[in-house]
């Protein structure tokens, strides 16, 4: 059986992250949600922190630590804010984790220290018609002349529109396979590349300090050897860096449900009514004993997941369930933590009203929850669509 106890040095981890995310980030949590504005400032402070590039070897400028120390930080910036944490977690799984898992040691060298201490990627993947069936992609790359011409667009893509972005992987059809089927591949395109567009997102519901972009291609030039991999492997190397995302989200989840859980339990302990605090009554009592109760079996088992990549092991099942789980706990947390702050649940100067908001995205992002149990299902030998 693993050991889940945590190291000396993660407990350590998880205590300097925390103070951090407590003196650095929670001051200013509302302010940036309201003004609907990324901090570059407090990304440069998470980069400081060594918050980018935590599992990538040192040689490439990471830290060189485990996936799990990786979670865990997710988690502690996710408990004071989503945004924050959707900062770290896509600069991390889906910015870095493809360049890290299958770039050629070029495209390493180049990218990946920049990467780890003040640059952030995008990972294009969605598109206008292509969400959840991510095999309609219509951003196509043809070769000609050693170059890639890149046209087409995408949509909802974190960290690819901010001063700090350096580069997007992008997939697109590149030509057809033997079986008829389309040919995906996925290819580095730096920022500012000509043809090359990148518009932040504005008025979203949630995650309102994350940078989210539109991407446009108009006849995008970049060398044959931004090809990233093999020509062919895009769609594989796609649902590989989903299956390591889902942890981050997962880490999301359960980070937002502890932060709205522990708000939660504060105002039930402070809030008097009928002439004692509201947590002394059953139905406010039972209810923090659940979210309690829920966010322990969350956390056992996004860290088995995350054990279980450590060790080498299968993780694509696990990590579709500590997604889901993981975000669908937060959901039933933060709605209850809502309605026992009652009104006050409902105004912006209180944070549970921005962890209501934020939870919603973790049902859809990296995967919605109706993919996941389709991933689930599949591992257990059904042919389910």
């Amino acid at each position: 059986m693993p050991d889940y106890n945590l190291t000396q040095e993660q407990e350590i981890l998880r205590k300097t992250i925390r103070e951090f995310a407590e003196q650095e980030i929670a001051p200013k949590a509302i302010e940036l949600d309201e003004k609907e504005e990324f901090s570059v400032e407090i990304t440069k402070k998470m980069f400081e922190m060594g918050l980018f590039g935590m599992y990538v070897d040192e040689r490439y400028g990471g830290s060189g630590l485990d996936y799990l120390s990786y979670v865990i930080a997710v988690e502690e910036i996710a408990r004071i804010d989503g945004s924050q944490a959707a900062t770290v977690a896509a600069g991390n799984s889906l910015g870095i984790g493809p360049i890290y898992y299958f770039g050629s040691e070029e495209q390493k060298k180049r990218w990946l220290p920049e990467l780890c201490k003040g640059k952030l990627a995008g990972f294009g993947l969605t598109e206008p018609n292509a969400g959840s069936d991510a095999g309609g992609s219509k951003t196509t790359a043809v070769l000609k002349g050693g170059k890639w011409i890149i046209n087409g667009s995408k949509i909802f893509i974190t960290n690819a529109a901010n001063p700090l972005t350096a580069v997007v992987t992008v997939q697109a059809v590149t030509g057809t396979r033997a079986d008829g089927k389309k040919e995906y591949s996925c290819i580095l395109v730096p920022a500012g590349t000509k043809g090359f567009t990148a518009k932040e997102m504005h008025k979203k519901m949630m995650w309102r300090s994350s940078n989210t972009a539109e991407l446009y291609f108009e006849d995008c030039e970049v060398p044959e050897e931004n090809l990233l991999g093999k020509r062919g492997e895009g769609f594989h190397q796609m649902l590989k860096t989903l299956d390591a995302g889902r942890l981050s989200i997962g880490a999301m989840g359960l980070g937002g449900a502890q932060g709205a859980f522990e708000l939660a339990l504060k105002y039930a302990k402070e809030r008097v009514q009928f002439g004692r605090p509201i947590g002394e009554n059953q139905a406010i009592a039972f209810k923090l004993a659940n979210m309690a109760m829920e966010i322990e079996a969350a956390r056992n088992l996004l860290y088995k997941a995350a054990w279980l990549k450590d060790q080498g092991k299968p993780f694509s099942r696990e990590a579709a369930m500590a997604k889901l789980y993981c975000s669908e706990v937060m959901k039933r947390v933060v709605t209850d933590a809502v309605q026992i702050h009652g009104g006050y649940g409902l105004m912006k100067e209180y944070n549970v009203e921005r962890f209501f908001r934020d939870q919603k995205l973790l049902e859809i992002g990296e995967g919605t929850s109706e993919v996941q149990r389709i991933v689930i299902a599949r591992n257990l030998g059904l042919n389910v669509r």
